[in-house]
């Protein structure tokens, strides 16, 4: 099996969680996600099983879409409810203050990451060596994310719920904790739920309950994806069937054994195809003025 199943991560369960239940499930051993959520946030968790591990990195680039409730006056070590807490204070903000605060998030911004991530020093997590008491190993560094959309949806006493788009990369946890800092009381992320990563939503995903469920059922194929699903945003190319072998086996055709040509010229990467069949995705080059390509990636059997 070579397809991608977006599976709703319920809270509790960490990511690598879901990877063991979705392999135990469908008795496949190489299965992998595609994108950390923590054990408190819930939502939108692609799954990708057998060759289709291949693309994980292209669905960890795209942009996800998060619902969050930010919760004022209480600031911890972890940045969300689940750490210790480090300080309180008195919440007297107006809803003009929290927007601007929120304006100055919005954009190509430079952000810290929480000390308690996933991101490595030295081959070790930051998280990891925090917690085995070498935190001073530990360097923060800023890194450049893109905030594309961030809005307020309401506010409730000492707690706002917000929707944001985001870049790869970007920590919700930190917008939480960058707001309450530029209001001045503190403020750390309550509630996470990811409703979208690449072209993946809540509407087109399913529980582990169900998987199981349509699993023993014969039906799940319908809940699914080809690993060409998520590469539609690249253009195609279909080559001639006498290509084929030699295509497959690393070999470098030229656009005389193109059948069809779906792709611009200054394209470097390609989905290809053959006789309906989705080989995987290629590269683009020219010679003087003779179009080449070679395979970057195989998603054949």
């Amino acid at each position: 099996m070579n397809k991608i199943v977006n599976i709703i991560k319920p809270t509790g369960m960490t990511s690598h969680d879901v990877v063991s239940a979705v392999r135990k499930i469908l008795n496949i051993k190489k299965v992998g996600h595609t994108g950390t959520l923590d054990p408190d946030a819930s939502g939108v968790l692609p799954i990708c099983i057998g060759k289709a591990t291949k693309v994980s990195e292209l669905i960890l680039n795209k942009d996800k879409s998060y619902i969050c409730e930010l919760t004022l006056g209480i600031n911890t070590d972890t940045y969300d409810s689940s750490g210790e807490i480090l300080e309180k204070f008195n919440v007297n903000v107006t809803e003009d203050e929290i927007e601007k605060a929120f304006d100055r998030q919005r954009g190509e911004i430079d952000q810290l990451p929480p000390i308690y991530s996933a991101l490595k020093v030295n081959g070790k997590r930051m998280c990891d060596l925090v917690r085995s008491g070498r935190a001073d190993e530990v360097v923060l560094k800023s890194r450049p994310v893109n905030i594309k959309e961030l809005k307020v949806l309401s506010v409730n006493n000492n707690k706002i719920m917000f929707y944001v788009v985001c870049s790869k990369g970007t920590y919700v946890r930190s917008i939480c904790y960058d707001i309450g800092k530029e209001l001045g009381c503190g403020g750390h992320m309550s509630f996470l739920l990811r409703t979208s990563s690449g072209k993946f939503d809540l509407e087109n995903g399913i529980t582990l309950e169900q998987l199981r469920e349509f699993k023993e059922n014969n039906t799940l194929d319908k809940h699914l994806y080809d690993i060409d699903y998520v590469l539609s945003n690249f253009n195609h190319v279909v080559i001639n069937p006498n290509a084929y072998k030699y295509y497959v086996n690393g070999g470098v055709i030229d656009e005389r054994r193109f059948i069809e040509k779906g792709f611009k010229e200054e394209d470097e990467i390609v989905r290809v195809y053959c006789e309906g069949e989705f080989l995987g995705t290629g590269q683009l080059s020219k010679t003087d003025s003779t179009i080449n390509l070679k395979s970057d990636k195989l998603f054949i059997v």
